[in-house]
């Protein structure tokens, strides 16, 4: 697999976790969490945190609320859920022992 294909492949795995992570303490509307995932390089294009931000909220892991904007248009807030928390824990534990694995042999 070219280095390419395996980046993305790692990113997209990681990616929910990441802007769960972000939303943690503090709720995000989708262009925040553009703009922070950018900087990390971790987000490629927009076209993929909205899709991933309406999957996260079917599954119950976040919910959202609009807001009115002192800039424009309201706009949409999202929060983790109790359930989001419990995830992004369980995955952080899991992270942890797996990236010390694979520190380990490299």
């Amino acid at each position: 697999m070219p280095a390419d294909g395996l980046v993305s492949q790692m990113r997209r795995g990681a990616l929910e976790y990441c802007v769960m992570a972000l939303i943690r303490q503090t709720p995000r509307y989708g262009y925040e969490l553009i703009e922070a995932l950018g900087k990390t390089g971790l987000l490629t294009t927009e076209g993929t945190l909205y899709p991933l931000l309406s999957r996260l909220r079917r599954d119950g892991l976040v919910k959202t609320e609009w807001r009115e904007s002192t800039d424009g248009p309201p706009r949409r807030y999202y929060e983790l859920t109790a359930e989001g928390r419990r995830a992004l824990t369980a995955f952080k534990n899991e992270w942890t022992s797996f990236r010390g694995a694979v520190d380990g042999i490299l």
